[in-house]
C-alpha cells in the first residue's frame, strides 16, 4: 500500500480530550462549563477593557452609519423595500431572545450569536446574512464597539429609522470567544423535534422542562404555524404566555412586543425550502460562514426562503404605526399555506389599498399575513382585551413597546450601575433590581469590633454572608449580597436560608450597622470576613480579608418579590444541602452553581473544603465535615478525603460512611457533593495540591481569596469589575 494516501497529521481535529473521555465514560462529571472562555480564547488579550474602548466611540457618528447601511441595498442580498430595518430588528430580537429567568442564561449579552449552536438554530435561518452585512461598520469601529452591543444597537436605529421613539440604550456588552457551553437548549438530537419531548404534558404549557422557556428546539419562542405545526391560536396562546412568562415579560408586554415585532418587516417563505444548504455550521468552507444559501433558484429578494411563512403583517412594513391592529380587527382571517408550505392566514376580501407592495416592485400588491401566534392576540381572551387597548391607543402601545423593547434588550446586563452610554434612561426600573448607594465614610474598625464582641459564632457569622452572597449568577448578573435582600421577601423565607437561624442572626447585625452608620449590607459581609479571619487565626494563619464599603440596603419596595422567586437556592453543595432528591445528581448541581457565581474549578474546590471545616452545612449536618476541629480553617477536608486508612462505602440515599479499614469504625459521613472531590480526576489533582503538608497557609490564602471573588461580585461600583 502507497504511504501517498496516508494523512499527514493525527485524525481527530474535531475531537476534544475531554469530550472523548465523555464518549466513553458518559456519567464522568464534565467540569468543561468551569473552564471557558479563558483569556487564552480572547485575541483582543487579558489586559482589553471594553469599558475604556467604550469611552473612544463616536456615538452619532455610529447611528448614522447604521443608519444610511439600512438603506444602502446589497445586491447579493437585496433589502426589503430597500430597507435593512426588519431583518436587524429581528437580529436584535433574536439575539436577546434566548434569555430565561430559570438561570439567567442566554440573551444578548456576550455576543455569542455569532457562534454554534445559535448562528444554526432553524429559527435564525438567514440572520448571518444580517452580522455580515454589519460587518463593514464593525470593521470601521474596531474594538470601541462590540458585536453583542452592535447586533442590538442595529435594532434600536432600525425601529427609530422607522419612526419609533425607543426608550434608550446602554452600551457595556463584552463579546466572548466561543460558544458559551453551560446553557442547556434541549436534550433533543433533531431540530425542530416535536415540543411533546420537552413537556410533561403538552396540553399543559407550565410542564414545560426547566429552565427551558422555547418550545421546540432551534426556536427563539414558539412555533409561529401552531403547537406542533398544528394551527390551534388558543393553544399556541398557552405557550405564547408560558414562554414569554420564562423570558420575564408579563401578558402586557407579551402583546405589545407580539405586535411591535411584526409592525415591521416580513416573513420569508416564496420558494422551496428544499432548496437552501446547510445552516453555516454545515456549510462547505467554499460558503464564507455563511449558510442557508440557494445555489439553485433566484433565492433573494421577493424569492427568499428563511422561515416558510411569506409575507408582511402591515400596509407599510417600514413605517411604525398601528397597521397590525388595524389589519388584525378590521379583516377576517383564514387558514391558508405559503408558498413554501407553511401554515399562515390571509385576510378575506382584504381592499388593495391595505396591502403591502412588493418588496422588490412598488407596482405590485400582495396580501399580508398572519401566523397562529399573531391570531393568538385576539383569540385569547386577555390577549385580546390588551390588543384592543393597545389599537384603540397607539401612543399607550408605542409607549408600552418602547419599554419591553428596552427590556427585552437589556434584561441581562444587571444592574443599571453597569450601563454606560449617551442615551442611558434616567428612570429605575424595578426589574434592575435597583439599590441606593451606600456610605464609605463610616468606621469599619469600629463595626467590626462591635461584630466580634456580638457573641456570635464564627458559624452564624460565615453561613449568613455566604447565604447572602450565593444568590449572585453571572449569567444575568442578578443576586448577590448588595441590598441585604436576605433580610427582604422572598428571600428571608426560604428554606435555603434558614429562616431561623437568619432571623436571629440579623437581629443581632441590624442595631450595630445602625448604629455605625453603615449599611446591612455591608455588615453582613463584614461580619463573614471576621469568622474568616478567626477561623484562619484558630488554624494558625494571621490573614486579613479584604473589604470595600460601600453596599446599600434596598427596599422592599424596590423588590419584586415574583422576579427574585427564581433565585431561590434548591441546593448548594458548599453547604452540602439539596431541597429534595432530584433526577440530576448533587454534584451536577454544585457545578452548575458554582459556574453561574464565576467560580473556577480550584475556587469551587477550595471553598467548598473550607466550608466543610468552618461547619457551615444546612440544618448543621456533619456530612463532608471531615475534621474535628470544626470551626478553625483547616486543610483537614482535603487530607482526610485523600488519607487511604479509610474506605467509602454506601450508607444511604446520597450518603456514605468513611470506614476505617483496620478498626471498621465510622469515622465521618460524606454526600456525593463530598466524594466527588476525591473520585473525579480533576478535582482530585486539586484536591491533592491543598492536602499537601507544605500548602497549609496556601489553601488558607486561596480560600480567601475565592471568598472575596464571591462576596464582591455584584459590586460592579469597585475598579476591579
Amino acid at each position: 500500500m502507497s504511504n501517498d494516501a496516508k494523512c499527514p497529521v493525527p485524525h481527530g481535529a474535531n475531537t476534544t480530550a475531554e469530550s472523548a473521555a465523555k464518549t466513553w465514560w458518559p456519567n464522568a462529571l464534565n467540569l468543561d462549563i468551569l473552564h471557558q472562555h479563558d483569556t487564552k480564547t480572547n485575541p483582543l488579550g487579558a489586559d482589553f477593557d471594553y469599558r475604556e474602548e467604550l469611552k473612544k466611540l463616536d456615538v452619532d457618528a455610529l447611528k448614522a452609519d447604521l443608519g444610511n447601511l439600512l438603506t444602502d441595498s446589497q445586491t447579493w442580498w437585496p433589502a426589503d423595500w430597500g430597507h435593512y430595518g426588519g431583518l436587524m430588528i429581528r437580529l436584535a430580537w433574536h439575539s436577546a431572545g434566548t434569555y430565561r429567568t430559570a438561570d439567567g442564561r442566554g440573551g444578548a449579552g456576550s455576543g455569542s450569536h455569532r457562534f454554534a449552536p445559535l448562528n444554526s438554530w432553524p429559527d435564525n435561518g438567514n440572520l448571518d446574512k444580517a452580522r455580515r452585512l454589519l460587518w463593514p461598520i464593525k470593521k470601521k469601529y474596531g474594538n470601541k464597539i462590540s458585536w453583542a452591543d452592535l447586533m442590538i444597537l442595529a435594532g434600536n436605529v432600525a425601529y427609530e429609522s422607522f419612526g419609533l421613539k425607543t426608550f434608550g440604550f446602554s452600551f457595556g456588552r463584552v463579546d466572548v470567544w466561543q460558544p458559551e457551553k453551560d446553557i442547556y437548549w434541549g436534550s433533543e438530537r433533531e431540530w425542530l423535534a416535536p415540543s411533546d419531548e420537552r413537556y410533561g404534558n403538552v396540553e399543559d404549557p407550565s410542564t414545560m422542562e426547566n429552565p427551558l422557556a422555547a418550545v421546540q428546539m432551534g426556536l427563539i419562542y414558539v412555533n409561529p404555524q401552531g403547537v406542533n405545526d398544528q394551527p390551534d391560536p388558543l393553544k399556541t396562546a398557552g405557550q405564547i404566555r408560558e414562554t414569554f412568562a420564562r423570558m420575564a415579560m408579563n401578558d402586557e408586554e407579551t402583546v405589545a412586543l407580539t405586535a411591535g415585532g411584526h409592525t415591521v418587516g416580513k416573513a420569508h417563505g416564496n420558494g422551496r425550502a428544499e432548496n437552501l444548504g446547510p445552516a453555516p455550521e454545515g456549510a462547505g468552507i467554499e460558503e464564507a460562514g455563511l449558510g442557508w444559501m440557494n445555489h439553485k433558484t433566484r433565492g433573494v429578494g421577493r424569492d427568499t426562503v428563511t422561515s416558510g411563512i411569506e409575507g408582511a403583517w402591515t400596509t407599510n412594513p417600514t413605517v411604525w404605526d398601528n397597521g397590525y391592529f388595524y389589519q388584525l380587527f378590521t379583516y377576517e382571517w383564514q387558514l391558508t399555506k405559503s408558498p413554501a408550505g407553511a401554515n399562515q392566514y390571509e385576510p378575506v376580501n382584504i381592499a388593495e389599498s391595505d396591502m403591502p407592495v412588493d418588496v422588490e416592485d412598488a407596482s405590485i400588491r400582495v396580501k399580508p399575513m398572519m401566523t397562529d401566534a399573531d391570531m393568538a392576540m385576539i383569540k385569547d381572551p386577555a390577549y385580546l382585551e390588551i390588543s384592543k387597548r393597545f389599537y384603540a391607543d397607539p401612543a399607550y402601545f408605542s409607549e408600552v413597546f418602547a419599554r419591553a423593547w428596552f427590556k427585552l434588550t437589556h434584561r441581562d446586563m444587571g444592574p443599571k450601575a453597569r450601563y454606560i452610554g449617551p442615551e442611558v434612561p434616567a428612570e429605575d426600573l424595578i426589574w434592575q433590581d435597583p439599590i441606593a448607594s451606600g456610605s464609605t465614610t463610616y468606621n469599619v474598625d469600629a463595626l467590626r469590633s462591635a461584630i466580634a464582641a456580638s457573641g456570635l459564632s464564627v458559624t452564624e457569622l460565615v453561613t449568613t454572608a455566604w447565604d447572602s452572597a450565593r444568590t449572585f449568577r453571572g449569567s444575568d448578573l442578578r443576586g448577590g449580597a448588595n441590598g441585604a435582600r436576605i433580610r427582604l421577601e422572598p428571600q428571608v423565607s426560604w428554606a435555603g436560608n434558614e429562616p431561623e437561624r437568619l432571623t436571629r442572626v440579623l437581629s443581632v447585625l441590624e442595631p450595630i450597622a445602625a448604629a455605625h452608620g453603615a449599611s446591612l449590607a455591608d455588615a453582613i459581609v463584614l461580619a463573614g470576613n471576621l469568622g474568616v479571619e478567626q477561623a484562619a487565626a484558630a488554624a494558625g494563619v494571621s490573614v486579613s480579608v479584604p473589604f470595600a464599603p460601600g453596599r446599600g440596603d434596598a427596599t422592599q419596595e424596590q423588590t419584586d418579590v415574583e422576579s427574585f422567586e427564581v433565585l431561590e437556592p434548591l441546593h448548594d453543595g458548599f453547604r452540602n444541602w439539596v431541597k429534595k432528591d432530584y433526577l440530576v445528581t448533587p454534584e451536577e448541581m454544585l457545578l452548575d452553581r458554582a459556574q453561574l457565581m464565576g467560580l473556577t474549578a480550584t475556587e469551587m474546590t477550595v471553598l467548598l473544603g473550607g466550608m466543610r471545616v468552618l461547619g457551615t452545612n444546612h440544618g448543621g449536618t456533619k456530612h463532608g465535615v471531615l475534621t474535628d476541629r470544626v470551626g478553625q480553617l483547616s486543610n483537614d477536608f482535603f487530607v482526610n478525603l485523600t488519607d487511604m486508612t479509610y474506605v467509602w462505602e454506601p450508607a444511604g440515599t446520597n450518603l456514605y460512611n468513611m470506614r476505617n479499614r483496620n478498626t471498621g469504625e465510622v469515622k465521618f459521613t460524606a454526600t456525593r457533593a463530598d466524594l466527588v472531590f476525591g473520585s473525579n480526576s480533576i478535582l482530585r489533582a486539586i484536591v491533592e495540591v491543598y492536602a499537601q503538608d507544605d500548602n497549609r497557609e496556601k489553601f488558607v490564602h486561596d480560600f480567601v481569596a475565592a471568598w472575596t471573588k464571591v462576596m464582591n461580585a455584584d459590586r460592579f461600583d469597585l475598579a476591579a469589575n
